[in-house]
């Protein structure tokens, strides 16, 4: 019976991290050629420290409001750190005069019709939205 509920626990854990890792998506303006991105660039995406993709056309990344469960998880795994981390970054930037945070959007649907209607934008939704209209792109370390 132990190694029944040993094995049940280790199952439950590997689903957990499995569902997780999947649990927002990437998404690009359909007219974008990048198919896979690393998560450096992507963080350096979102802290405006990159800001042109490869063609030479300005990227616009779009942000979740602060309370998303899926910022949340994005920002956990893509900048190794807490909203609050990344919301410093900005407050500090902002406070500069280097930079302004990325457009902050309600809803997938508006981080999906930002992105449909500007060919640099980047954004992520939640794995269980439909991503119809832009296109998905893959996370690789």
């Amino acid at each position: 019976m132990k190694k029944i509920i040993l094995l049940f626990t280790f199952m439950l854990i590997v689903f957990a991290g499995e569902t997780l890792a999947q649990s927002y998506k990437v998404i690009v303006n359909n007219t974008n050629s990048v198919s896979t991105i690393s998560k450096k660039d992507l963080s350096q995406i979102f802290l405006k420290k990159k800001t042109k993709w490869e063609n030479g056309v300005g990227i616009s990344p779009v942000d979740l409001t602060i309370n998303s469960s899926t910022r949340e998880l994005f920002t956990t795994e893509v900048h190794n750190k807490k909203i609050s981390a990344i919301r410093s970054y900005w407050q500090q930037a902002i406070f500069s005069g280097a930079a302004t945070a990325p457009v902050e959007k309600g809803a997938d649907k508006e981080v999906i019709e930002y992105v449909k209607n500007n060919a640099g934008a980047i954004g992520y939704i939640s794995g269980s939205s439909d991503a119809s209209g832009v296109k998905v792109i893959t996370i690789s370390n």
